[in-house]
């Protein structure tokens, strides 16, 4: 007996009517490479009663060196019923970039649902209506078949030990390092809904095998619904062209690249960190040394200048403070977290309605977003006490990490960090300084802030806690290159009094 289907996400179902199941646009794409032998066998065994729900069928030969082409051509002069379309690429695109001309199609014919199968007949055509019947009720976004439901089904069914070993091993690997719980990561047997597809970068994926295992890691990032139903395995004579070794290599480093990007490094192709900065808790972090501070000062009026989400706001407001914030984006619930919110661009000054007379003014990593941070500090001028003051946090250019970075010819953008792709300036001590002075402020406090281990780490234990302490030393004794951060206090400065460096 079949174990039953394995669901990875909870399931919001959306009830359809059998009306509106009937008019799902169903395409299926057979891979083919060197498949003469086999691909007119697959295309005999989708089943007859399912034919009539189908409105494509692409066969995308990836430039085969056989007679794959022509079989499919023959197929389709004498198999008049079946919508199919062959298409022979120009040149060779690899196994992933054959779906990715496979799954436009599908986007550019507009169809619904999209199965994916192979021509060389490794997966059992027969099982098509499983994987397709979730994605017409709309109660999933994809369904992959796996060979490992089916308790011993894929030793049974011809799958070679190593490869059985390496599917597990990999597998739980896998789930482990993306908190997932797949029974299989490495079927090729799948089917997704084309708007679920429309919604990641599946375009800027690998050419090569590796491309299921990226499009499983877009899909559960994005938190799509996906779904496992048992199919049977089968191994014949086809050839293997997977180079195993570079094959476990290729997987170990996509699963180690999303848990990077999920951290806010790389540009974010497998996943992205969201819009809004999290508030980093830990004492020796930007914002608690920040949130320190405030708690020391009697209730006062403070300014937040790129207040993001407010979280930062919300508990300065618990210490007495009374907060506005300023934000060119308005995030949700921003409002509930501050006393009064304004939408403005800082590019084009503070807004007349935020007021002036500010206790404090809060430049928390905001002024490297600036092209023009000398005249925004310059205009703070204006609404903070003469006896206030500004904290302005910003990331520092020549730590370790973005020093190795460009000597290593790896100058890149990030998500968040030092080298946000959000930035526009990029700062060390000195030159903020020089920046601050030339506005008209002079420089009370500067705090060296370490690595932000509470973004970086995702659970907080011994190991982490004696990193943070060697960090914090690193940085105290050469803040220069291990702070991640400065912390300045600036004053506006008398016009008569001439401060140097």
């Amino acid at each position: 007996m079949s174990p039953p289907p394995q669901e990875l996400t909870t399931p919001q179902t959306n009830a359809t009517s059998a009306a509106q199941q009937a008019q799902s646009r169903i395409g299926i794409l057979i891979v083919a490479y060197n498949a003469v032998n086999t691909l007119a066998s697959v295309l005999d065994r989708i089943p007859t009663d399912f034919r009539s729900k189908v409105t494509n069928v692409f066969v995308c030969d990836d430039h085969s060196q056989d007679a794959t082409y022509l079989v499919g051509l023959g197929y389709s002069a004498l198999n008049t019923d079946m919508p199919l379309t062959v298409i022979r690429n120009p040149r060779n695109l690899g196994y992933g970039g054959n779906q990715k001309a496979g799954y436009q199609l599908a986007i550019e014919n507009d169809l619904d649902i999209i199965v994916l199968l192979h021509g060389d007949g490794q997966y059992a055509p027969e099982r098509i209506e499983d994987l397709v019947g979730p994605l017409e009720r709309n109660e999933y976004d994809a369904v992959f078949g796996s060979r490992m439901m089916n308790k011993g089904g894929a030793l049974k069914g011809g799958m070679p030990l190593y490869k059985y070993v390496g599917n597990r091993i990999l597998t739980k690997f896998q789930n482990r390092v993306m908190d997932m719980d797949l029974s299989e990561f490495h079927s090729g047997y799948r089917a997704y809904r084309v708007n679920a597809l429309k919604s990641i970068p599946f375009q800027a994926n690998s050419d090569n095998f590796n491309f299921d295992t990226q499009i499983i890691i877009q899909l559960h990032d994005s938190g799509k619904r996906i779904l496992e139903v048992p199919i049977p395995t089968y191994y014949g004579d086809e050839i293997s062209r997977v180079n195993g070794i570079k094959y476990a290599k290729d997987i170990v480093t996509d699963v180690l690249r999303y848990r990077f990007q999920k951290r806010g490094f790389s540009s974010g192709e497998l996943s992205s960190v969201g819009p809004w900065y999290a508030v980093k808790p830990s004492s020796d972090s930007s914002h608690g040394i920040i949130l320190a501070q405030l708690r020391q000062l009697p209730p006062s009026r403070i300014l937040d200048l790129g207040c993001g989400a407010g979280y930062l706001d919300e508990i300065a407001r618990s210490y007495g403070h009374d907060v506005t914030g300023v934000d060119a984006f308005e995030a949700p619930g921003v409002r509930t977290r501050v006393n009064r919110f304004f939408l403005a661009d800082l590019e084009k000054g503070i807004p007349e309605k935020a007021g002036e007379g500010f206790d404090v003014v809060l430049a928390a990593d905001v002024l490297e977003h600036v092209r023009d941070p000398e005249k925004a500090l310059s205009e703070i001028k204006h609404v903070v006490k003469p006896e206030g003051f500004v904290v302005a946090s910003i990331p520092n250019f020549a730590h370790w990490y973005s020093r190795g970075r460009t000597a290593l010819g790896l100058f890149d953008y990030d998500q968040r960090g030092i080298l946000d792709k959000g930035h526009v300036r990029f700062f060390t001590r000195r030159s903020f300084q020089r920046v601050a002075r030339a506005a008209g402020y002079s420089v009370q406090v500067t705090t060296p802030v370490g690595l932000p281990l509470d973004v970086l780490a995702e659970h907080q234990g011994r190991g982490v806690e004696a990193v943070r302490k060697i960090d914090r030393v690193l940085a105290g004794f050469r803040p220069t290159l291990f702070a991640y951060q400065f912390i300045f206090h600036l004053r506006p400065r008398d016009p008569d009094v001439v401060e140097t460096m």
